[in-house]
């Protein structure tokens, strides 16, 4: 986009003066505002033209001084075409300093990443949850850390950020900072977010740095409970109620795959009829926003039935405690149920995504629109968990036929 400008030759007086020469100078105006700059000469008033913005006469001095100007206004005009064509942000100060051939600051890495947070700290509660505003804060602090160790600096330039850079970072997280290879990809992952809204929109780098980086490392192979964990901590009576409450949750986000987020703002105007007229939950994913409609089966709609009359569910379908204490209830259920398996949330949904859809035969288009994936590959990783299972399985009957 094309800013238009203004330039203007006028004479400033000093506070000292009381006659002779003055100093003649350059204003450029952008967008109504206006910066000044000494031209390094002088003019008599009597033979200035205020209505020409020139020296007036036919002096030799005065062409010669006239001309000097000219061609200080066509550097103005080259300055502006250049910074255009740069795509750097035009204002009276930049194409002042470009002019006068002062270097711009250059965006720092550390600083623009710090920058991104504070937007992210902002809308934290509206769009982004605390948990995300955390991830990228330690992201940063690995940034930080490398540019120091790498480049003994404090901070660099955005114009070092390339495939070296890229490079080299992944190899600090894996080493120096004794980093899993999937944890690294994750950190890597946040950077090139960074870098593509901070950097690559905003045309301030004139490329994208991550164009021909592939991060190779795989996901670990996630767990799940199976179909006899599954029965037994459903069939496990626990007598202690807020165990027993927190086992009961945990199922119920087996057999819907919603989070503990997601579980912990379920409301009862959220459960309606949906298609064949059973049972439906229509409600927003708090990690995506994506829409997420998930029929209900029998024992989902038994715990949501089991909890209605819940003092604590006047508005909420279950009675939810803080996720520090769920967590730390769900070992004691692990414990009582005989399950050696680390039980979390997240594990609730990989069991919904395998144990509960894939592996009973709903096509993974369904399940990947239930889990709220804005991605279909996401939802993939849980087929390939379904396909070892079923390698090991046919394994053990290859055994009995040899």
């Amino acid at each position: 986009m094309t800013t238009n400008y203004q330039v203007l030759f006028y004479l400033k007086k000093p506070k000292t003066w009381s006659k002779g020469p003055i100093p003649i100078y350059l204003r450029i105006t952008v967008a109504g505002v206006p910066k000044e700059t000494s031209v390094g000469r002088k003019c008599d008033p009597e033979c200035w033209s205020s209505e020409f913005h020139r020296a007036s006469g036919k002096s030799e001095n005065v062409r010669l001084l006239n001309t000097y100007l000219d061609s200080l206004e066509r550097k103005v005009e080259e300055s502006h075409t250049q910074m255009s064509k740069d795509r750097k942000e035009i204002t009276a100060e930049t194409l002042r300093d470009h002019f006068n051939g002062v270097e711009q600051k250059k965006p720092m890495v550390v600083e623009l990443f710090t920058r991104h947070n504070k937007r992210i700290e902002e809308l934290v509660g509206t769009e982004y949850e605390k948990e995300t505003l955390k991830t990228y804060n330690t992201s940063l602090g690995h940034v930080r850390n490398f540019i120091i160790k790498y480049y003994k600096k404090e901070d660099i330039g955005i114009d070092l950020l390339d495939y070296i850079f890229i490079s080299e970072f992944e190899h600090y997280l894996k080493t120096k900072g004794g980093i899993q290879p999937i944890s690294a990809k994750k950190y890597i992952t946040h950077l090139k977010s960074v870098v593509k809204t901070q950097c690559v929109l905003t045309k301030l780098l004139p490329g994208d740095p991550f164009l021909q980086y592939k991060n190779k490392a795989k996901a670990n192979i996630r767990q799940f409970l199976d179909k006899a964990e599954l029965t037994k901590l459903e069939n496990k009576v626990i007598k202690v109620e807020r165990v027993e409450r927190v086992r009961d949750l945990f199922l119920f986000c087996c057999y819907t795959g919603l989070s503990y987020a997601d579980i912990s703002k379920l409301r009862r105007a959220e459960i309606g009829t949906g298609v064949g007229r059973g049972k439906w939950i229509f409600t927003n994913r708090k990690k995506t926003a994506t829409n997420t409609n998930v029929p209900l089966i029998a024992p989902a709609i038994a715990l949501i039935e089991k909890y209605k009359d819940h003092p604590m569910c006047e508005e909420t379908v279950f009675p939810v405690m803080s996720n520090q204490r769920m967590n730390s209830y769900l070992k004691e259920v692990a414990d009582i149920c005989g399950i050696t398996k680390n039980l979390t949330f997240h594990l609730s949904r990989h069991t919904f995504a395998t144990t509960v859809t894939l592996t009973n035969g709903v096509p993974i288009e369904s399940v990947s629109k239930m889990l709220g994936h804005t991605n279909i590959k996401t939802t993939q990783l849980y087929a390939k968990i379904v396909d070892v299972k079923v390698s090991a399985d046919m394994n053990k009957l290859k055994r009995k036929y040899k």
